[in-house]
C-alpha cells in the first residue's frame, strides 16, 4: 500500500538520507546515508520519499554495505528502469521512529535554527541562528550566522568547552566563543 501526503505534514518527518542512482538490473538503488553509522537507515521500517512536494512511503526489504556506501533494495521494485524513478529523491522517516538519545544528546536538526548567545569575558553577545552542523573529523562543527555583525562563525561543537548550555524549550544555544573569531 502506498501512503502520500503533501508538503504540510512533513514537519514529523527527518530527512535521514538520499537515494542518488540506480545499482545492477534487479532494482537496487545506491543509498548515500546520513545516519551514523551509516547502516542505521537500514534499520527503519517504514521510510519516506520525497516526490515533488508530497511524500510517498515505501518499505527497504533488504540492503547492505557496498564499497565506501550503501545499497538497498526498496519492496516491489524488481527492475531498473523503475528504480530509475527514485534517483536523486530525498530519504526521510517519521521522527517518533527516532531512537530516544540520552540526556545532553541532540540530533543535528533539533540544533539547527536555535539562536546562538555568547557569554564571553561577562559580556552577552548575540552570533545569530545555527545554520547549519558539519563534521570535521575532530569534532562536529555549528555554522553560525545573522547575528548583530551578520558575519559567519564556525564553532567547535563541544559541549563542555565551547558549548556552555543547550536550551531547547527557549531555542537557545549559548557558548563561550570570542565576538572577534
Amino acid at each position: 500500500m502506498v501512503v502520500t501526503f503533501a508538503e504540510s505534514k512533513s514537519a514529523q518527518l527527518m530527512i535521514v538520507g538520499k537515494i542518488t542512482s540506480v545499482y545492477g538490473v534487479r532494482g537496487w538503488l545506491k543509498v548515500h546515508s546520513y545516519t551514523e553509522p551509516m547502516e542505521n537507515i537500514l534499520h527503519f521500517s517504514r521510510c519516506w520519499l520525497r516526490n515533488g512536494r508530497n511524500w510517498q512511503s515505501f518499505e527497504i526489504d533488504g540492503g547492505r554495505r557496498h564499497g565506501k556506501g550503501l545499497i538497498a533494495h526498496i519492496k516491489g521494485i524488481d527492475d531498473r528502469d523503475r528504480a530509475l524513478d527514485f534517483c536523486q529523491r530525498e530519504i526521510a522517516v517519521d521522527g517518533d521512529d527516532m531512537p530516544q538519545l540520552s540526556e545532553g544528546d541532540y540530533y543535528w536538526h533539533q540544533l539547527q535554527g536555535l539562536q546562538v548567545v555568547g557569554d564571553f569575558a561577562g559580556q552577552i553577545f548575540d552570533f545569530g541562528k545555527v545554520l547549519r552542523l558539519m563534521e570535521t573529523g575532530a569534532n562536529d562543527v555549528m555554522v553560525v550566522g545573522g547575528g548583530k555583525d551578520q558575519r559567519e562563525r564556525l564553532i567547535p561543537y563541544l559541549p563542555g568547552d565551547y558549548i556552555r548550555d543547550i536550551d531547547l524549550d527557549a531555542g537557545v544555544i549559548t557558548v563561550n566563543w570570542d565576538p572577534e573569531f
